[in-house]
């Protein structure tokens, strides 16, 4: 579990790392200034820590992401970026998030959850993401709504079961639909700037 977390890590920093030797090229090529080369490196480590944030629960990835966006358009005077294609994305990134939060509620509702069910994914989710990161996480939203279905609702063992594999089959179709609506915002930023 320790090692998929480095993992995930090491291949962020090579991301960014990337990103910044693409940056320094793209200096070179455009004739940027100072001010845009930092510019660009602030908005990469932003739209990066949000892309994290599409898959580790605990951070809003899209609206990080957009916030990325926002901040390069702002000082760029919405040259590139412009207001119709910020509301634009700034609807893929609620829609995003509306999308994810629905998708791990019709998950546990479509196995007959009840809400003590969802409550428990919700409870037991948060503690296994302390304890174990994103693989606790799961095993936690699995075992809250197996135990919270038993012990609360006084389901069967085989309901519960059930209501828990919905539980965390919602919960990675929305991780990811943010994942998707995630790269889309990158790319239609990234067709803005460039193209």
């Amino acid at each position: 579990m320790v090692l998929f977390v480095r993992m995930c890590e090491c291949v962020l920093f090579m991301v960014g790392f990337a990103a910044l030797i693409v940056l320094f090229f793209l200096t070179l090529w455009f004739n940027w200034g100072m001010e845009a080369v930092i510019l660009w490196i602030i908005t990469i480590l932003i739209i990066l820590i949000g892309l994290a944030g599409t898959i580790i629960p605990a951070l809003p990835g899209t609206p990080i992401i957009f916030v990325g966006i926002f901040i390069y358009s702002f000082f760029t005077g919405f040259a590139k970026v412009g207001i119709i294609a910020l509301i634009i994305l700034g609807v893929i990134a609620v829609l995003a998030q509306v999308f994810d939060y629905l998708a791990g509620a019709y998950g546990a509702k479509k196995m007959g959850s009840t809400k003590y069910g969802v409550w428990g994914s919700i409870i037991l989710g948060i503690v296994g993401m302390i304890l174990g990161n994103i693989i606790g996480l799961v095993i936690g939203i699995f075992l809250g709504a197996v135990i919270f279905e038993m012990l609360f609702a006084s389901k069967s063992v085989n309901h519960s079961l059930k209501v828990g594999v919905g539980s965390v089959l919602g919960f990675l179709g929305g991780t990811a639909a943010k994942v998707i609506f995630g790269i889309a915002m990158i790319i239609i930023f990234f067709w803005s700037v460039f193209v």
